[in-house]
């Protein structure tokens, strides 16, 4: 039994140094930069500036997109991952890698191929044009963006949904149609309780990413829709403020880890 506990130490040695020098001694430097001001000593001033308007106006826009893109996801992928579900096995595999292939390109190449699609002369607007129709004005708007979280973050959504759905047995569906449950029913009181945790774990993958990227946001918004990832961006690589920038990245830090916290209380309770 010791031995067994070395050896398994052991493995987990090379995972433990990588956390700390990537996850726990980033996290201490920036709490460091936070809670200090430029000239030295302690402040609160970092996390106390989001109290102003032009903060908070980034922030809770940054939330609106990220719940807009989320919801979306979701109700692109539940159906998609429900019918996927009752194929087969092979088929319903093949399908979803189809899905999953743009996590192997560059998202900044993703979302350039977007950019090229909705600016001006962009493809949509040359088809409106060989049909006779106004041109859209899609580039630089909120649109966009929600549009570019969508297509980098659904594989997030249709992977753990697909998942959980495809280990749903067929047989709980027969036995709630052998006692006289309809469709509708058997959905509302087998398939979507069971189907929560992938739901909730959709949810945050897609979220999370949502409400801190930056790039999406610059490259479809044109710099004209600033969110709180663009800002903390700019802190840390235009005005070089480290402090502000720690301070801002934790506050959004500690609001990601107050919606988790409450993302696996209502998990538990489910």
């Amino acid at each position: 039994m010791i031995k067994t506990r070395r050896v398994r130490n052991l493995f987990m040695a090379p995972f433990a140094v990588w956390s700390i020098l990537f996850i726990i001694v980033p996290l201490l430097l920036i709490a460091g930069y936070a809670f200090t001001a430029e000239e030295g000593g302690f402040t609160l001033a970092n996390l106390a500036i989001m109290g102003r308007w032009e903060y908070r106006k980034a922030l809770w826009l940054s939330v609106a997109l990220a719940l807009a893109s989320t919801v979306l996801c979701l109700l692109i992928a539940y159906p998609l991952c429900l019918i996927l579900a009752q194929w087969k096995l092979k088929k319903g595999s093949e399908l979803i890698l189809l899905f999953v292939l743009p996590l192997w390109m560059n998202s900044l190449l993703s979302t350039m191929a977007w950019q090229t699609i909705l600016e001006r002369n962009g493809l949509i607007n040359q088809l409106m044009r060989l049909l006779g129709l106004p041109d859209l004005h899609l580039i630089n708007t909120p649109f966009a963006i929600v549009l570019g979280m969508i297509y980098n973050f659904l594989p997030y959504m249709i992977l753990p949904l697909y998942t959980v759905l495809s280990a749903i047995s067929v047989h709980l569906r027969e036995a709630a149609q052998d006692l006289g449950a309809g469709p509708w029913h058997t959905f509302l009181h087998v398939i979507l309780p069971l189907s929560v945790p992938g739901i909730i774990s959709g949810i945050t993958l897609v979220f999370i990413p949502s409400l801190t990227t930056f790039v999406i946001s610059a490259m479809l918004g044109g710099g004209k829709i600033l969110l709180i990832g663009n800002i903390i961006e700019q802190e840390f690589t235009a005005t070089y403020n480290w402090h502000l920038g720690s301070g801002l990245s934790m506050f959004l830090m500690i609001f990601i880890i107050f919606n988790m916290i409450l993302s696996a209380v209502f998990e538990r309770n489910e």
